[in-house]
């Protein structure tokens, strides 16, 4: 009997493909030239900004995280995630602390693979369509049809950014 990978010990890009294939969860990881903002990274893919998911951890008061799913050019709306989630106070943690809530460091993070499983909220203006997210490790990314994703982590999609 073969025994299972520690996931601890996976690089990203694995970690990301090895939870996608539990889910059954279609993923493609390429790999791309390190990209400096969004608008650099979309141009290197051949895609518009929107195409590009931002996976952001987002630390609830209670020490909590969520994922928030955000189409390029915008950002989350801050009253519209509270109201969502039902709490009165959601903040981006730093680095340090995004990187012990998921296991990735910023530029990198995607709900896939995340070493603690935590609630997704998907902005509705990824719905339909294929995008471009995080793949676990710089200079990486991962295209998935967004709606798969969605289904897959049981994601609440909502409206919850606004125009950058």
């Amino acid at each position: 009997m073969a025994e299972q990978a520690d996931s601890s010990v996976l690089s990203g890009t694995d970690r990301v493909s090895a939870d996608a294939a539990s889910r059954g969860l279609d993923v493609e990881i390429f790999p791309r030239p390190v990209a400096n903002s969004l608008a650099e990274a979309a141009a290197l893919l051949g895609i518009e900004r929107s195409g590009i998911v931002k996976t952001l951890v987002v630390k609830r008061a209670d020490g909590t995280f969520l994922f928030a799913l955000v189409p390029g050019g915008r950002k989350i709306s801050w009253p519209k995630l509270r109201a969502l989630v039902g709490v009165n106070k959601l903040q981006l943690p730093d680095a340090a602390q995004a990187l012990a809530a998921t296991g990735y460091e910023r530029g990198t993070i995607t709900p896939l693979g995340s070493t603690t499983e935590w609630p997704v909220y998907a902005d509705a203006g990824i719905v339909g369509q294929r995008v471009a997210m995080g793949a676990g490790a710089h200079g990486f990314s991962a295209f998935v049809d967004a709606d798969a994703l969605i289904g897959a982590f049981g994601a609440v999609v909502a409206d919850i950014s606004e125009p950058e």
